[in-house]
């Protein structure tokens, strides 16, 4: 007996009874897939997912996601904050105590020796092992920099990139790490009437807190970029500046640059330059950098409610060029 079959894959259907009695009929159409036999698609496992798992975590409790990606891939990022993130216990928002308390650790003094002898400013940390921003006129033209932080441990520093136009610096600390990095914040968000803190060494004073508003945004303040007159004036404890067409503290000489700046009417004090300006979440908004004295003599000035801060953002995206040794 001769049997004939299709290869192609289809099926006939046929009125007679099969070839074989044994065999069962042939479906009427092709088998399909159970969806329960399909292979199924394996979880993510391992460092990438257990790094967004944590992540997740961290954002819902906010102001942990920078610390949690820095811990778990090896990494001495600045912990940006995003608009979400809080420094300071939810239950505790809006408390200066409580920011203070946050965010002193990430304040340091700093001590800039140069030839026209030592002067004081304040520095804010960005990264566990010891990166920090502070202001160009603090360590401008110093043959050494000492800096303690808060618990009041010393530290030596160098200089890893400068930049004069903004009045902007980039030290880092020797044999430094475990260090509280400050969350920088944003500083477009801000607006007039915030309340703010501020946080540096006047006249040495570690670790000084002061409280206040933002008073004016996008405010022109220009400041020196020479070096030999920014060491004078150093010596005598304050930082001119220029501001509405007046020069204050001092002369800031032929060569001069005009940064954007925040206002704000929180006290700041010869010493306070470099230091940090703090939103109520506890993140960085503003670098402090200049200050208005009534007084003649600036190391004799106190703080008459009229100060300056580098907006952060302005630092944020200066910090790639300080980073690559740029010194100007």
């Amino acid at each position: 007996m001769t049997e004939s079959f299709r290869r192609d894959g289809a099926y006939e259907q046929h009125a007679s009874a099969p070839v074989n009695p044994e065999w069962p009929p042939p479906p009427t159409y092709p088998p399909t897939t159970r969806a329960e036999d399909a292979p199924r698609r394996k979880r993510a496992r391992g460092p990438l997912a257990l790094l967004a798992t944590v992540a997740l975590v961290a954002a819902a409790v906010g102001g942990g996601s920078a610390y949690a990606v820095q811990e778990l891939t090896g990494t001495d990022t600045v912990a940006a904050g995003a608009t979400t993130t809080s420094v300071v216990p939810a239950a505790k928002k809006g408390d200066i105590a409580a920011v203070a308390e946050a965010v002193s650790p990430s304040i340091v003094e700093i001590s800039a020796t140069s030839n026209s002898g030592q002067s004081t400013g304040s520095g804010v940390i960005i990264t566990g092992d010891g990166e920090i921003i502070t202001n160009n006129h603090v360590i401008s033209g110093a043959s050494s920099i000492k800096v303690t932080t808060s618990d009041g441990k010393e530290y030596t520093a160098e200089v890893v990139g400068t930049d004069s136009s903004k009045d902007l610096a980039l030290i880092k600390l020797a044999d430094a790490s475990g260090l509280q990095a400050a969350s920088l914040g944003d500083s477009d968000r801000v607006q007039v009437g915030d309340t703010v803190v501020a946080i540096g060494s006047p006249e040495g004073l570690t670790g000084t807190v002061t409280s206040g508003i933002v008073s004016a945004l996008d405010r022109d303040v220009t400041v020196s970029t020479d070096e030999g007159q920014q060491q004078q004036q150093q010596g005598g404890g304050g930082w001119p500046f220029e501001f509405g067409g007046q020069e204050f503290n001092g002369d800031t000489g032929s060569s001069t640059t005009t940064y954007k700046a925040l206002q704000t009417d929180a006290s700041l004090n010869p010493g306070n330059s470099g230091g940090a300006l703090i939103d109520m979440n506890g993140d960085i908004i503003g670098i402090n950098s200049a200050m208005y004295s009534s007084a003649s003599a600036s190391s004799d000035a106190g703080s008459v409610g009229l100060g300056f801060a580098i907006p952060i953002d302005t630092v944020k995206s200066d910090l790639a060029k300080l980073r690559s040794g740029s010194q100007n």
